[in-house]
């Protein structure tokens, strides 16, 4: 295997923060005596045939530079192989990384740990959730959170975050439960009203909304947060706990565990990682020790 550590970057994210993190990630990686080499590709598709290509010839590890988008596109290249991913979190969530207790937003110490656990061969694997042949690191989302991502891609203005929170206020408006049927591990099955299905692989969503705050990536198991059918007041009452994951204590809230789940409901559209994997009925499945990850 050789010594070349390839980045994989989203110039883009965060604002800009994806190009200008590519460079202290480098240094750090080029003043631990590794070789760098950059992909970027003319858009995703582009990018990620790129990254495959570099995984397919030897290299020592595909870096991440960006956010949560960034670190899905990654997994695409390397789950299920030999080669580890690490991760410079740049973007404006950085999900896949809090779960993961990496640098959030600081690249050269992000560069610096990559190169200093590569060195020390330290590389663990962790579990990863899968849709059809799409893999996903932190949560599938599902219902209320969904259908606010739907109306916030659909604005055009503002831009940034406060699109999203305008996107809240209009769902809000046209708020209501919607008829879930779950399937677990092939087995049991409910049939629901519910606001929201969160399926965690890792604990949050949102730039640090812990919806599943137990999920745990290393037990082959995925958490589920279900908040089942409640008013728009409670809804409001509850929603802010979620920050501090206490949200899992109200009674309108279920939590489950299981390594298969299928999700079905008419006119929602599930989102893994912040990005659309299409139309419910959708079936993930937990795939245990599926990423090998540079890191602490």
């Amino acid at each position: 295997m050789s010594s070349e550590i390839t980045l994989f970057v989203n110039p883009t994210a965060g604002r800009g923060r994806g190009a200008a993190a590519a460079q202290p990630a480098a240094s750090a990686l080029r003043a631990a005596g590794f070789a760098v080499r950059t992909v970027l590709g003319v858009d995703a598709a582009d990018a990620l045939a790129r990254a495959r290509a570099a995984v397919a010839d030897g290299t020592t590890a595909l870096v991440a530079v960006g956010g949560d988008g960034m670190a899905n596109l990654a997994l695409q290249a390397v789950a299920g192989t030999a080669t580890p991913l690490g991760l410079v979190a740049v973007g404006t969530g950085n999900d896949f990384a809090r779960a993961l207790g990496l640098p959030v937003r600081d690249p050269a110490a992000a560069g610096r740990l990559v190169a200093d656990a590569l060195k020390g061969s330290r590389v663990r694997d962790i579990d990863l959730g899968r849709v059809g042949d799409h893999w996903f690191g932190t949560v599938l989302a599902s219902g209320f959170d969904s259908r606010v991502n739907d109306r916030g891609n659909r604005m055009r203005w503002p831009a940034g975050r406060l699109k999203y929170d305008l996107a809240m206020l209009a769902e809000l408006a046209a708020f209501r439960p919607f008829p879930y049927r779950i399937t677990l591990d092939g087995g049991e099955v409910r049939e629901i009203e519910a606001t929201l299905v969160a399926v965690g692989n890792g604990s949050s969503y949102g730039g640090g909304m812990r919806i599943c705050p137990g999920a745990d990536l290393t037990d082959g198991l995925f958490d589920l947060t279900i908040v089942g059918n409640c008013s728009r007041a409670t809804l409001l009452r509850v929603f802010p706990r979620v920050y501090r994951g206490s949200h899992v204590g109200h009674p309108a809230v279920t939590v489950v565990r299981a390594a298969r789940v299928e999700i079905a409901a008419e006119h929602i559209t599930g989102y893994a990682d912040g990005e659309p994997l299409g139309p419910l009925p959708l079936t993930a499945r937990c795939v245990p020790g599926a990423l090998r990850l540079v890191g602490p």
